[in-house]
């Protein structure tokens, strides 16, 4: 296929690629093969480590087919058919030290990670349990977080309650906006990234690498962080169950992740080309 035909499917993992069960569905896996096997792209674009996306990246064959893993939501990029790391950027040492200290006073949970591990900071929570599940990675405590600055770290998750997680972004932005990027991924996760690292960022540098371009990008997603590749692609597209912000900056509203929202998209959008 000539590259101007390829289409760029771009997909967050849960909440859209995944149903409620964390599980692709049959007929979500049927159109995704279907357009890897016409010659078409998949992107799987989460904010879990690469580790964490492992399962989905071997169901759907990406190795075979030439996909791409953005994880840390798009701290590192991952080619599926060599394994090379395409692009990453991470956290600058000095910040890590604080953050915990943040996270301690106002008991926060804080965690980050290190090949197959979770490293925890601070106590668990139910917010980190759901990490560790979902993700299939086991949690280790540590007594001395901040001796991780030593560390080439992709990211750092911090937890609260989500009436909570919104004023602590505000106030992490304000302390450290000018060198990290910080955001919700869900209403209780806060994301804390290298500076200009997000998924429409480091989507356009893999494009870029590869030769294909954001016009035949199609971006789905459901959460706070998806919203910037969404906005960025060609045709942004919105699940059902969408947060709010998202489903406004969409161009297009699919069903929801149990009704089999992607392979709506794969239908309206790449299969009639």
């Amino acid at each position: 296929m000539d590259k101007k035909d390829t289409k760029i499917l771009v997909l967050d993992i849960d909440g859209t690629l995944t149903n409620s069960k964390k599980e692709i569905t049959p007929q979500t896996k049927r159109g995704i093969m279907n357009i890897m096997e016409r010659g078409h792209k998949v992107v799987l674009a989460s904010g879990r480590p690469a580790p964490g996306m492992r399962r989905y990246a071997e169901e759907l064959e990406l190795a075979k087919y030439g996909g791409y893993l953005l994880s840390f939501n798009g701290g590192r990029i991952i080619n599926c058919r060599s394994g090379e790391i395409v692009f990453q950027k991470t956290l600058p040492p000095t910040v890590i030290e604080g953050l915990y200290r943040y996270a301690v006073k106002n008991d926060m949970g804080i965690v980050t990670y290190m090949g197959e591990n979770i490293i925890l900071g601070t106590r668990m929570d139910q917010y980190l349990e759901l990490e560790s599940t979902i993700n299939g990675m086991p949690v280790k405590k540590t007594d001395n977080f901040p001796a991780f600055k030593d560390y080439n770290l992709n990211k750092c998750l911090m937890t609260a309650p989500p009436e909570k997680a919104e004023k602590h972004v505000i106030r992490l932005q304000e302390l450290y906006g000018d060198i990290l990027s910080i955001y919700r991924s869900e209403p209780f996760f806060i994301e804390v990234m290298p500076k200009n690292v997000d998924k429409a960022t480091s989507l356009d540098r893999m494009l870029s690498t590869v030769g294909l371009t954001r016009e035949n990008t199609i971006c789905c997603g459901d959460g706070f962080n998806d919203k910037t590749m969404i906005e960025y692609a060609g045709v942004g597209v919105a699940m059902a169950n969408a947060q709010q912000p998202v489903r406004e900056a969409a161009d297009y509203i699919t069903s929801s992740n149990d009704e089999d929202g992607i392979a709506e998209v794969i239908e309206k959008f790449i299969l009639p080309s």
